[in-house]
């Protein structure tokens, strides 16, 4: 008789049920924080709304704050994959435009399609920070990371040999972090009305403000 042969365990199935629970959870702490703010958002609704238990929110994530971390991530990125803002294929694709204009249009669009997705929990994010040491911390890191990530668009700008001579490129840097901002985006779309559309022009006429002018051109291949 051969010897039993011990079956090799499979927790795909687990793994797939937890990751369910954990994406169900940050979408329910999305809907709590952006209708009650954070600080009056408990983790027990949060886990009621999502049809879970606490001991198993608390086991997917540690505190309160690990769980804004998780929403804020997934909200910024667009997905649950662990990569980062700057390494996305719609980032790249725009840094990698080798025409001026077009790159302006293409990170106005990237900007565009941020704010449609994180605005909201920015602004929870923006009111919370005064009262909640945590929330303040997250969005001084917020802030610190768009400004690292918006001054890329000067530098590739620049190495474009598209930058404005007379504008100092820190400047321009802080120039593209103003119109970029969650604040800028909430005056025009929620206090002024403006549609994406509107918004995403504004975002591309702006930016042109920062070429010298007239802009050099993408040489076409084989000249």
């Amino acid at each position: 008789m051969s010897p039993a042969v011990k079956r090799r365990y499979d927790n795909s199935r687990r793994q797939a049920q937890s990751q369910a629970t954990r994406a169900s959870i940050i979408e329910a702490a999305r809907a709590q924080f952006t209708e009650h703010g954070y600080p009056a958002t408990t983790l027990e609704a949060i886990a009621a709304a999502a049809g879970t238990s606490l001991p198993t929110l608390y086991r997917l994530f540690s505190s309160k704050r690990a769980l804004l971390k998780a929403v804020l991530d997934v909200t910024i990125g667009g997905d649950d994959q662990p990569i980062a803002f700057s390494d996305r294929p719609e980032v790249q694709a725009a840094r990698a435009q080798t025409d001026p204009v077009k790159l302006i249009a293409a990170f106005a669009r990237v900007g565009r399609d941020f704010m449609d997705r994180s605005a909201p929990i920015l602004h929870v994010l923006a009111t919370a920070a005064p009262a909640d040491p945590d929330a303040a911390q997250l969005a001084a890191e917020i802030r610190r990371q768009r400004h690292v990530g918006q001054s890329r668009i000067v530098a590739a700008l620049d190495g474009l040999g598209a930058l404005d001579p007379d504008l100092d490129p820190a400047d321009a840097a802080d120039i593209v972090y103003l119109v970029m901002s969650p604040d800028a985006h909430r005056i025009l779309t929620v206090e002024r009305g403006w549609t994406g559309d509107e918004y995403e022009r504004w975002i591309a006429r702006a930016f042109g403000a920062l070429l010298r002018h007239p802009p050099p051109r993408e040489t076409p291949s084989g000249i």
